[in-house]
């Protein structure tokens, strides 16, 4: 044995009697010593537990309890549990409607309008599809604004409403959506009026025609539409259209002839020496002429 050997043999077995000595030594300093070197025990102890299985029907069940109490928030809570822990499942199918429901019922609108959204892209042939779409919509009708604000939400609700319409005509929610459309629409067409006649009296008179066509073309069936074509008279007469100013009153006097409207474009006519004549060419005519066409049909 080489000399080199021998000493590097007997520095090994020293430095293993060392790390005993050492390791004794913790050891007789007891747990705390111990303790400190773990850098995953600060002090606070981790214990393993093993949560049982909660029955769906027992979820459901709580749910169902919560919203008798009013807890809404609570019960959606619940009702989302299930998909959580029972995807794919018939639980999970309830679930997710009551958990819009009760999203509704606590007006969360956007965790409503959310789950019912999930529900119609999961189950979409289902018994509830309907009623998702009803509370889709509803979510959306419930945060329309006065006229004076944005109308997007607007929009959404009678785009959501009239959809149940068409894809669920036999439903019970149907005679409910027709209602609502026809006041998400008088809505959209308030806020039309309201822009344009901010144009009307800027004398921005093209702006404001186009504001007012839109009532006419649009929302034929709102109650804005009188004063619509009042206000399109006195536009067009404004830049000196007579032929139009003249069309939009003979087609507000042909529809309401005891509409207010129409006797303060009948006088606006006679100030300038005309009278209301339609124009069979005019877009108001054939506007109009498509209305009555549809009536007709119906």
């Amino acid at each position: 044995m080489s000399l080199d050997f021998a000493v590097t043999a007997r520095d090994a077995r020293a430095a293993m009697r060392a790390v005993a000595v050492v390791a004794g030594a913790l050891t007789l300093a007891g747990c705390d010593t111990l303790a400190s070197l773990n850098p995953f025990d600060q002090g606070e102890k981790y214990e393993m537990k093993i949560v049982p299985d909660v029955p769906a029907e027992k979820i459901y069940d709580d749910g169902l309890g919560r919203m008798k109490s009013s807890d809404h928030e609570g019960a959606a809570k619940k009702f989302a549990q299930l998909s959580k822990n029972y995807p794919y499942s018939e639980w999970a199918r309830r679930g997710l409607i009551m958990e819009a429901y009760a999203n509704y019922e606590a007006q969360k609108w956007e965790d409503a309008i959310t789950a019912s959204r999930s529900y119609l892209s999961k189950y979409p042939n289902t018994k509830d599809a309907a009623y998702a779409q009803y509370l889709l919509a509803m979510s959306n009708y419930n945060q329309i604004p006065d006229v004076t604000r944005d109308q997007e939400r607007s929009e959404k609700a009678l785009a959501a409403l009239q959809e149940l319409v068409q894809k669920y005509p036999d439903s019970e929610y149907v005679s409910d959506a027709r209602n609502r459309i026809q006041i998400a629409r008088d809505q959209l067409a308030g806020k039309e009026m309201e822009v344009g006649r901010y144009y009307l009296e800027k004398r921005n008179f093209p702006a404001a025609i186009n504001r007012f066509r839109e009532v006419v073309s649009k929302y034929q069936t709102t109650r804005h539409v009188e004063e619509a074509l009042e206000r399109l008279t006195e536009a067009y007469m404004a830049l000196g259209i007579t032929q139009e100013a003249q069309t939009a009153a003979a087609v507000l006097g042909h529809n309401f002839p005891d509409s207010p409207w129409y006797k303060d474009a009948y006088a606006l006519l006679q100030s300038g020496g005309l009278e209301p004549r339609e124009e069979s060419q005019s877009w108001i005519s054939r506007a109009f002429r498509g209305l009555r066409t549809a009536a007709l049909g119906q």
